[in-house]
């Protein structure tokens, strides 16, 4: 008897993403199969593509980091999940298909009343900030936290966390318009880096607590400056660059801590406290209005590539997301 297939998503550094027939995975042990409505488009993707960003061992080699759908089937000793439950859930590559397999510790509820398009946008975006943020960062209510970046699908999603959550919330953006949709989702102010210099507008306002960086280099040193004593800078991403030059004196003076994390590797125990703590703390904020990912693009998952190329352009604010259920 043939092997079950699906449709999904390869790519192949240098060659444009295409549907390809795969085989369709089985769950094993603690482990959900999912029926994919939708999934996720993220910055590793596009590094994975170009072969820069290798899935851990045991991973699908297709693309994707998040989707929602439906429970298909269930491996054993799975409680939390049965068939047919409405799911989100963060995986470790392989959301760019018809099924995907997730550990059921990153798996969590789709809260009312999102749709599977929404959904698809909450896992990584919402576990790469609830780790940064509020586990390893300690955000506390009445700090003030500047998120680089803030109209990008993790900035939105930052602004809107840090806001529920009572925090005074700055952003930095590359455009007039994306800084007014800052503000709007709850940014007391967002500060055009193409224009204005976000190191002196946030040094004359007292400075801030925590800073969540994903450009790297070139804004090491300002960082370190608008940081008050105890401040804490963490790292998601160095889209300009990753080798830095500082003097230690401000770090060592104000007593900052500086961290950073990437998600993909971490054990399921960890992607499952992270999870747990979202589902508690979070999702009350998407049933009270409070948060809601912002999806600025749908594509078909065989327009993967048109999606890319969408993220590659930065044209877009907040998360770019492939259907796979119509």
């Amino acid at each position: 008897m043939s092997k079950p297939v699906m449709r999904a998503v390869k790519s192949v550094v240098g060659q444009k993403l295409e549907l390809h027939e795969i085989g369709k995975p089985s769950p094993g042990p603690g482990q959900v199969l999912i029926r994919v409505h939708a999934a996720g488009v993220n910055r590793p993707d596009l590094i994975q593509r170009a072969g820069k960003y290798p899935p851990p061992p045991g991973a699908p080699e297709t693309l994707g980091l998040e989707v929602s759908g439906v429970v298909e089937a269930i491996g054993d000793s799975v409680t939390r999940w049965q068939s047919g439950d409405r799911v989100c859930a963060l995986v470790p590559g392989g959301g760019y298909a018809e099924y995907a397999i997730a550990h059921e510790g990153s798996t969590m509820p789709i809260p009312e009343p999102l749709t599977f398009i929404e959904a698809a946008g909450l896992p990584e975006t919402v576990l790469t900030v609830w780790n940064n943020v509020f586990h390893m960062s300690q955000l506390k209510p009445g700090e003030t936290i500047l998120i680089h970046g803030g109209a990008s699908g993790i900035g939105t999603t930052a602004i809107q966390l840090a806001a529920a959550f009572g925090a005074k919330v700055y952003a930095t953006a590359g455009a007039d318009e994306k800084c007014r949709l800052c503000e709007k989702l709850g940014a007391t102010q967002a500060i055009n880096y193409r224009t204005d210099d976000f190191e002196t507008v946030l040094r004359d306002a007292g400075g801030v607590d925590v800073i969540l960086d994903m450009v790297g280099k070139p804004y090491f040193e300002k960082n370190l400056t608008i940081l008050k004593d105890l401040g804490r800078l963490s790292y998601i991403a160095f889209l300009q660059g990753s080798r830095i030059e500082g003097d230690l004196t401000k770090l060592m003076m104000k007593r900052i801590s500086i961290s950073g994390s990437t998600l993909r590797i971490r054990t399921n125990e960890h992607k499952a406290m992270l999870a747990e703590g979202a589902v508690r703390q979070a999702w009350p904020w998407i049933r009270q209005g409070k948060f809601k990912p912002l999806v600025s693009a749908v594509f078909p998952l065989a327009e993967a590539d048109a999606a890319h190329a969408k993220m590659d352009s930065s044209d877009h604010a907040g998360k770019i997301i492939l259907q796979v259920v119509a």
